[in-house]
Formats: structure tokens, C-alpha cells, sequence
């Protein structure tokens, strides 16, 4: 018997608030499920967001589907896992913060399939950006609409003068507001992120404040990050999107509201989730197309798939792809092995014995501060923070260092993350950490410059074999856990596509910049200074 097919909303339903919100059908086919004869079975090799939603896309529509993941538990780099503190509290780590943006359409579908009114979410109310010098920005209260929500911004931030403003490069900055994906590639993806910035000429303390902050998001410094990602950035969170730049958070731990959740639908679904499943290599299969091997020599097992999702994160998929010649073409194969990672961040979480006060922030991002990038306190929308807080009088904290320079101390960096938080909240100079953990991890893509038309796409040289995750290429104006959850997606609508099934339907901001006059300026200037760009 075949499952009845789902694919959260209907496609005649807005995602969001914004009303040019960009539907991409997904390929026309002529079933929405497999009625007669053997389904195919599909092997998807990694647990996170992206294994999972292709996963899921898959199962729902008939797909007979092994999910490996080599971690006890599923989630990737959104994973949780117990930990008891020494107090003795039964607590769950994670590597940090996430903020689920209102425009992160697709994420947000993967999740109604178990929570359609999506009441595991909570908003956060503001996002300030605290620099050094005392300057602050929020983006409560700003219009939603752009070009109208920068304008607000601009004339309330104490990092903007009027006298700053004539300093501007017009023709720079006007790329920021014409961005459609791909060709915003071909125009800037040469430069990179921090060159581009200089080229704009923003006031030092907004370079720094409202642009370098967001590279950062991306876990690289801005010299290593392509102009190009930079702007697909600002057009999906700001300037090309009327969500607006606050999100929501998760209410309980990452395994209660989405893992075990995910798992229980795959589950009714008919998948298989095996966890704790290293893939060794993917190789020509006998009874079917391909057989995936898990396991070392001595616990080797061996499982046939007529299709494979590679879902892994950088290293795992360049591992499996190195243990596996017959995968890909040379081409593809080299592609693959350039793939670079991010420099290595930090996550510190702290139980402290003191509470915060009231007035701080769930969320503050930070400019100056030495290695920290920003504080979470996590006492103000997640539960098991918040009854850990209420029965000790105490606060949990967490700091995020990205972008470390290599060489790094961790212990020295814990140390300074501690003594920053303590200089930006003072009330804390007097907390004790009952307990703490550090997650040090350097497992994020990089985007330089100049590697778009290098990067791996969902498809491969075999049709059979399809990529996933926010390491691919995808050419829509997408990023981080929505890039990944987009190419999940992708990739099973590839597969589904072959054997004549209906795929499912995605959701995008704006595929260009919302603002005719400024797109149709920023081509003028183009053509007018053509021979000068540098």
C-alpha cells in the first residue's frame, strides 16, 4: 500500500507574509505515487536537515528509503545529545544557536509535516548588534518592505551620518539591490566579501557592524567569502524579502522538537533510519543499481539501493567519494575533492549560578569584542534552559566565536568569550559556572571567491547518484539550513522525476531585487563605468 503523499501547505498558499514569494514547480510528472511493481529503494547517506528532507520527499511519495547517519542521533550540525551537568541534572548539548528565518520556506514546510501550525517555533522579539564603541542597532519596528525597511534602518542607526552617506559608492552598493541568482555570480563572485565592502564605502563602524557580523553567519571572514554570497545574503534576509530580519527559535531542545519528531514520520512512512551507520564507500551494486557499504572490516554490511543521496558534510562526502572510483566522472571527482571548509568555531555554553538581567536579549550579536561574534540566553525561549534557571536562580549562557584563526587555543578562546560577556552583561562578573561544555567544530562549506562554477550540484554525471546539503550549489537564493534543506529536496525531486512521480513544489524570496528603478539604475551603472570594475 502505497502512503498518501504530503507536502505541507498547499501549493496555492503563500509561505509567508510576502506576497512575491516565488513558487518553483517542481518537474512535471504524471503520478504522485507508485501504484504497481517494486518501488525503488533509495540509500540517503547523512542525517541532517538536508538527508533528512530528502528522506522524507522521498517516503512520502512511495520511495522505499535507508537513511545512514554516522552519529547515534540524527540532526548533523543541528544534532542534540544528553549530557548530565554536576549538579546532576540530566541536560541536552548542541553546537549552538540557530535562527529560523520566516523566509526559510522550505525548512519550514519540512517541519509542518510535524507541526503544521508550527508551534514548536517561538519569535524573538528583537536582534540587536552591539559594537564596541557603545553604537547599538536593532531591527524591531523596521517597515517590512524593501527598499523601505533599509531606508529605516539607515536613518535610526547611530552607525549612519548623513555625512557618511555621500561617501557611499552608488554603483556598489546598488548591486545589493539588484540581485537575482545566478547572475549575481557572474558579476561579483570574482571579488570577495570584504573587498567588496570597501569598494561600497559604508562608514567604518556599519562595515563592521551591520556588514561583517552577517559574513560571519556564514562561519568565515569576509576576505574569504565570495562578494557574491554576501549579496544573495542581504537580498534574502533584508533587501529583497518582506519577512523582515527577526526569527523564530526552537521552544524545546533540538531532538524533541524536530529529530524525534522527523524520525517518527520517516518511520510511518516506511523508512528505514539506521543511526550510528558509518558509509564506508558506494559501490556497483548486484541486485540493484548501487550497493552502500557500512561499517569497518570487521562489522561490514552491505545495503542495495537503486538511487543514492550523498548527504554528508564536506570531509564525509570527500571520504566516501575517495572510497568509491567508480562514483562521478574525473571532473565531478575533482570538483569534489577542492571543496574547502570554514575555519574552526566555538560554541561555549554556560550554567551559570546568577540570573542575567531581565532586559538582556535572547539574542545580541557583537562587533569588537575580541573573538566573540554573539550571546545567546538560552533561559528565554527554551524550556529545559528555563526550568534549569528558575530551580537554580541562574542563567544558561552561550557564546559563539566563528572564524578562528588557525592555531587556535580553545582554552584561551573560552576564556576570552567569558571575560567578554562578562564586560557586556556586568551583572555576570559575579556568576559562577555550575557547569559548562565547548563545542569546537570546523565543518561548515566555505564560499571564497572566484568558486562558483566549480561547486557540485544536486545532479551528478549519473542520474542515479544526486548531492545534498548547504555545501551544493543551488541556484536559488537560498543559504545555510535553508540551502539545505532546498538541495534535500532537490535531490529527491531529481530521483522522483526518472520514474515518472510527481516531485514536490519549493518556495523562494524574490528571485531578483524587489525594486524596478533600483535594478534598472544599477544596470545603467553597469553599462556606464563597464572597463572599470576592478
Amino acid at each position: 500500500m502505497t502512503p498518501t503523499p504530503r507536502s505541507g501547505p498547499s501549493p496555492t498558499d503563500k509561505p509567508g507574509r510576502d506576497r512575491r514569494a516565488v513558487r518553483v514547480n517542481a518537474p512535471a510528472a504524471p503520478s504522485p505515487g507508485f501504484h504497481t511493481g517494486r518501488p525503488p529503494r533509495v540509500a540517503v547517506v547523512g542525517g541532517g536537515i538536508a538527508g533528512v528532507t530528502a528522506a522524507v520527499a522521498l517516503a512520502e511519495r512511495g520511495v522505499a528509503v535507508d537513511l545512514f547517519e554516522q552519529r547515534p542521533h540524527l540532526g548533523g550540525r543541528l544534532a542534540g545529545w544528553p549530557t548530565r551537568l554536576r549538579d546532576g541534572t540530566d541536560a541536552t548539548m548542541s553546537r549552538g544557536f540557530h535562527a529560523f528565518f520566516r523566509q526559510y520556506y522550505n525548512l519550514r514546510s519540512l517541519l509542518r509535516r510535524i507541526d503544521p501550525g508550527l508551534g514548536m517555533l517561538t519569535p524573538v522579539p528583537d536582534y540587536p548588534l552591539l559594537h564596541t564603541s557603545g553604537h547599538m542597532d536593532t531591527f524591531a519596528g523596521l517597515p517590512k518592505a524593501p527598499p523601505w525597511n533599509a531606508a529605516a534602518f539607515m536613518m535610526r542607526s547611530p552607525t549612519f551620518r548623513a555625512a557618511d552617506l555621500r561617501t557611499i559608492d552608488r554603483r556598489a552598493a546598488l548591486e545589493l539591490f539588484d540581485v537575482d541568482v545566478p547572475r549575481v555570480y557572474r558579476r561579483l563572485d570574482h571579488l570577495d566579501a570584504r573587498r567588496f565592502l570597501e569598494q561600497v564605502r559604508f562608514p567604518p563602524s556599519a562595515h563592521h557592524l551591520a556588514f561583517e557580523v552577517f559574513s560571519r553567519s556564514f562561519f568565515a571572514d569576509p576576505a574569504e567569502l565570495s562578494a557574491a554570497e554576501l549579496a544573495v545574503m542581504f537580498h534574502i534576509y533584508f533587501l529583497g524579502s518582506s519577512e523582515g530580519l527577526l526569527f523564530d527559535v526552537p521552544r524545546h531542545t533540538f531532538p524533541t522538537a524536530v529529530w524525534n519528531p522527523l524520525s517518527d514520520h520517516l518511520h510511518r512512512f516506511g523508512a528505514t533510519v539506521h543511526t550510528g551507520a558509518t558509509v564506508a564507500a558506494v559501490v556497483p551494486g548486484r541486485r540493484r543499481r548501487f550497493t552502500v557499504v557500512t561499517g569497518g572490516d570487521a562489522r561490514a554490511a552491505e545495503h542495495a539501493a537503486d538511487a543514492v543521496v550523498l548527504a554528508a558534510d564536506t570531509r564525509g562526502l570527500q571520504r566516501i567519494v575517495d572510497a568509491s572510483p567508480t562514483l562521478g566522472d574525473q571532473e565531478w571527482r575533482g570538483r569534489i575533492a577542492s571543496l574547502r571548509t570554514a575555519p574552526p568555531f566555538l560554541v561555549s555554553r554556560l550554567w551559570l549560578d546568577r540570573p542575567l538581567n531581565a532586559d538582556r536579549p535572547a539574542f545580541l550579536g557583537t562587533g569588537g569584542f575580541g573573538p566573540l561574534d554573539n550571546i545567546s540566553v538560552l533561559d528565554r525561549f527554551e524550556d529545559e534552559a528555563t526550568t534549569w534557571a528558575r530551580r537554580h536562580d541562574g542563567s544558561v549562557v552561550e557564546l559563539h566565536a566563528y572564524a578562528l584563526p588557525p592555531g587556535t587555543e580553545p582554552e584561551r578562546i573560552q576564556a576570552r568569550l567569558a571575560r567578554e560577556m562578562r564586560r557586556i552583561y556586568p551583572e555576570a562578573a559575579s556568576a559562577t559556572a555550575i557547569d559548562e561544555r565547548h563545542e569546537l567544530h570546523a565543518d561548515c562549506p566555505l564560499f571564497p571567491s572566484g568558486t562558483f562554477d566549480e561547486r557540485p550540484t544536486v545532479t551528478t554525471p549519473d542520474p542515479r547518484l544526486v548531492l545534498a546539503g548547504d555545501l551544493v550549489r543551488v541556484d536559488l537564493p537560498v543559504a545555510l539550513m535553508e540551502r539545505a534543506a532546498t538541495s534535500g529536496f532537490q535531490a529527491a525531486n531529481a530521483l522522483l522525476a526518472q520514474w515518472a512521480v510527481r516531485g514536490h513544489d519549493l518556495w523562494t524570496v524574490p528571485q531578483q531585487g524587489r525594486t524596478g528603478l533600483l535594478r534598472a539604475m544599477r544596470a545603467l551603472s553597469a553599462r556606464g563605468g563597464a572597463g572599470n570594475a576592478t
